[in-house]
């Protein structure tokens, strides 16, 4: 575990959002395993899923708009944060409805398992933030059959088809 003062900045443009610049020799315990997903703490705040993101000898934490305004941060404002090495499966929660609907179609998940990390967690992520239960459930049924309609390869475009099409049917 690692604590730090650093400064929360927007890029030029605010291409990204909100940003926390680390020096590289802080985070290289982090990053000795090659794996860059990490736990961050930010003003005390419960620990969010991040990833350290290269840029020009030093890295970068992305900070979302909701989290940003959330804590109240702005540009200029240096922030204590903690960092801890993210020893989860897929580098984010899985949602228990991806769990129970993974559980009952074997095939879907080994097409998940099959996917790219970062393909992984963008569709754990589609599910995790939805915060209505029946919901989660609609889009965990979706990508399942999806996954299996395209044999494992993933098409967002067609998944957001068939999620509209759960949406209104099932």
């Amino acid at each position: 575990m690692i604590s730090l003062q650093v400064v929360f900045d927007v890029f030029e443009g605010d291409l990204w959002g909100g940003h926390l610049i680390l020096e590289a020799d802080w985070v290289a315990d982090l990053l000795a395993d090659g794996n860059r997903r990490i736990l961050c703490s930010i003003k005390g705040a419960p620990a969010v899923h991040a990833a350290l993101m290269p840029m020009r000898g030093q890295y970068f934490i992305l900070v979302n708009k909701q989290l940003r305004a959330k804590l109240g941060l702005v540009p200029g404002q240096t922030v204590p944060i903690i960092l801890e090495k993210d020893t989860s499966e897929f580098g984010m929660p899985v949602p228990d409805e991806m769990v129970e609907v993974f559980a009952q179609d074997e095939t879907a998940y080994s097409h998940f398992m099959a996917l790219t990390p970062g393909k992984q967690r963008a569709l754990l992520h589609v599910v995790g933030k939805i915060k209505n239960t029946d919901s989660r459930i609609r889009k965990a049924l979706a990508i399942c059959y999806h996954l299996n309609e395209s044999n494992g390869k993933l098409d967002f475009k067609r998944l957001g088809e068939v999620m509209k099409e759960y949406n209104q049917t099932k």
